[in-house]
């Protein structure tokens, strides 16, 4: 008779915990809602990173103020509701061009340091960030999108699983992680947010025994 071995998973690695996948946390602030039609205004990105317990933590970052595209649709209401003044030098805004193209490199460097075959976008109502980013990918044409083309994790689902709560403030209170007010629609201090809120799930459903999951 030969013996045989059940192969292991390590589930302190990253690249095991999301079918190969890398999570990178997003926010977008925008002109309007039509991603094809309505400029890209401001991006955030951050990275993940899992420690050697198998916990889930932020780790790189990137933030670009951006130059509406040629032809964009400026819609004010978009504007007046994030507070972004396009024409303020102070910006400092650059090209979709720079913006998508310097995110996907943080994006394939994170995924190759992590050995997942793919990236995939998690943010709080996450099909409109994503319709954005791909979109402006689109005008670009930059090469080696390293996002799955249609999949997300969505932290407003999880966290109405979670707590009840899908009011991205209202699920960050739950958690019991600060969330300042003042500070929201600013791209930057959303993904932040939205990173802690992402880890903090993950890690929870970690500690509660429900992952990975062990049928017997």
């Amino acid at each position: 008779m030969t013996e045989t071995s059940e192969k292991t998973t390590d589930y302190t690695l990253l690249k095991n915990r999301f079918r190969g996948y890398l999570p990178v946390i997003i926010d977008v602030e925008t002109a309007g809602f039509n991603a094809k039609t309505d400029a890209l205004l401001e991006l955030a990105a951050i990275t993940v990173k899992m420690d050697e317990n198998g916990f889930l933590h932020p780790d790189k970052k990137c933030h670009f103020h951006i130059q509406p595209f040629e032809g964009a649709n400026i819609n004010p209401e978009s504007l007046k509701f994030n507070g972004i003044d396009i024409d303020n030098p102070l910006r400092g805004a650059v090209s979709e061009n720079i913006a998508i193209s310097e995110l996907f490199k943080m994006v394939r460097r994170a995924q190759k340091e992590a050995e997942c075959q793919r990236s995939i976008i998690v943010a709080h109502n996450a099909a409109f960030d994503q319709s954005f980013v791909m979109a402006a990918a689109d005008r670009t044409a930059i090469k080696r999108n390293p996002f799955h083309p249609f999949a997300l994790f969505d932290t407003a689902t999880l966290s109405g699983f979670m707590f009840g709560q899908t009011v991205l403030v209202k699920a960050c209170q739950a958690a019991n992680i600060p969330f300042d007010g003042t500070q929201a629609h600013c791209a930057l201090y959303d993904t932040e947010c939205t990173a802690e809120l992402f880890c903090y799930m993950v890690n929870r459903l970690k500690n509660l025994g429900g992952f990975p999951h062990i049928i017997e």
